[in-house]
């Protein structure tokens, strides 16, 4: 199995390893963190040193993952993905065996698909993507590069989810609706409408209509 050296070693990075295990394509060869962040190992992998150090693991192990998660914004995870790239990095993507992604979707680099998670046919993955466990990307929707889609959220047909955004946690999108960039939407919301960039909502709502 080819070596892969995971980016953050926080809570996303424990469900990420657990993914990985599953899908059997990469060994994990061990853990960046952050400076200052976490010192102990997870799941018995090693932390290997931090963010400043990552020009010297390109010429031991040239395949990563971002494991950092994303929840207010995606800031974090965007600057990591440059500089893993400046460095000449691949991003692995993955897969969970759980998953079910249609042979006609497209998925980006250092996006990865969690346990029970569907992409139906046609759908467009970006970049530096999260599909979190049970999410459902319909038909046709696109998602653009360093987008979260939390547990249990429906993308339904057609929908297009601009980057850098955030869907929580049971929130369903209508189909054909256009979310904007930079945007965070909070969980069991029902979005009927398309929604401009930086738009933040968490109160439980029906936005059937384009609030002013």
């Amino acid at each position: 199995m080819k070596p892969l050296l995971l980016i953050g070693g926080g809570g996303h990075c424990r469900s990420c390893c657990d993914v990985i295990e599953a899908e059997g394509k990469y060994k994990i060869a061990g853990i960046i963190e952050q400076t200052g962040g976490n010192s102990k190992s997870v799941f018995g992998y090693q932390i290997l040193g931090n963010d400043n150090d990552l020009s010297e693991f390109v010429k031991k192990c040239s395949t990563a993952l971002i494991t950092v998660g994303q929840i207010k914004n995606a800031d974090l995870r965007v600057r990591l993905f440059q500089k893993l790239q400046g460095l000449g990095f691949e991003l692995a993507t993955i897969i969970s065996p759980r998953a079910y992604v249609s042979k006609n979707a497209i998925l980006g680099a250092g996006t990865i698909v969690m346990h029970d998670s569907l992409i139906n046919t046609g759908a467009k993955i970006g970049n530096n993507c999260i599909l979190n466990t049970k999410s459902l990307v319909e038909h046709d929707a696109i998602v653009e590069d360093h987008c979260h889609i939390s547990t249990s959220s429906v993308v339904n047909g057609g929908t297009v989810i601009r980057e850098q955004s955030f869907v929580g946690s049971n929130t369903i999108i209508k189909e054909y609706v256009t979310i904007g960039k930079n945007s965070v939407i909070g969980g069991g919301l029902r979005i009927m409408c398309d929604l401009p960039d930086n738009t933040w909502i968490q109160n439980n709502e029906n936005f059937s209509e384009k609030k002013g």
